[in-house]
């Protein structure tokens, strides 16, 4: 059975084309600095897959491996942060199968705990 995260941002007025090209470069900054080539990262949905209003829309199946399920939560969680600021006025749901993930104004997407090094070193050596 697997995990996955899910995460998607609704809003009446479609995106800009400012806003176009700063998902654009959010997705290809994260996919040039992710740093496990066979495992799934951030994936957007096309836009043809997507609910009405729904202007981004995505998942991402998370490893089965415990040393890099925070590695790689963490780096499409803060991609998703910067997703939601790059596209102000949206209503955003982000979610781990049905849990959801908090948003803090400073820290973005993240559960309490998860940038913890010990935990991290911890969950590495199981």
């Amino acid at each position: 059975m697997s995990v996955s995260l899910y995460y998607r941002a609704t809003r009446a007025i479609p995106p800009t084309e400012a806003e176009e090209d700063a998902v654009r470069r959010v997705v290809a900054a994260h996919r040039a600095s992710f740093p496990y080539q066979d495992q799934e990262s951030l994936c957007l949905y096309d836009s043809d897959d997507c609910r009405p209003h729904e202007i981004v829309a995505g998942s991402t199946k998370l490893p089965f491996d415990p040393g890099r399920v925070l590695p790689v939560l963490g780096h499409v969680l803060g991609a998703v942060s910067e997703l939601r600021r790059a596209l102000p006025g949206a209503e955003w749901h982000v979610h781990m199968d049905d849990l959801d993930v908090p948003w803090d104004e400073t820290d973005g997407y993240a559960f309490p705990g998860m940038h913890d090094g010990d935990l991290a070193a911890e969950l590495g050596g199981l």
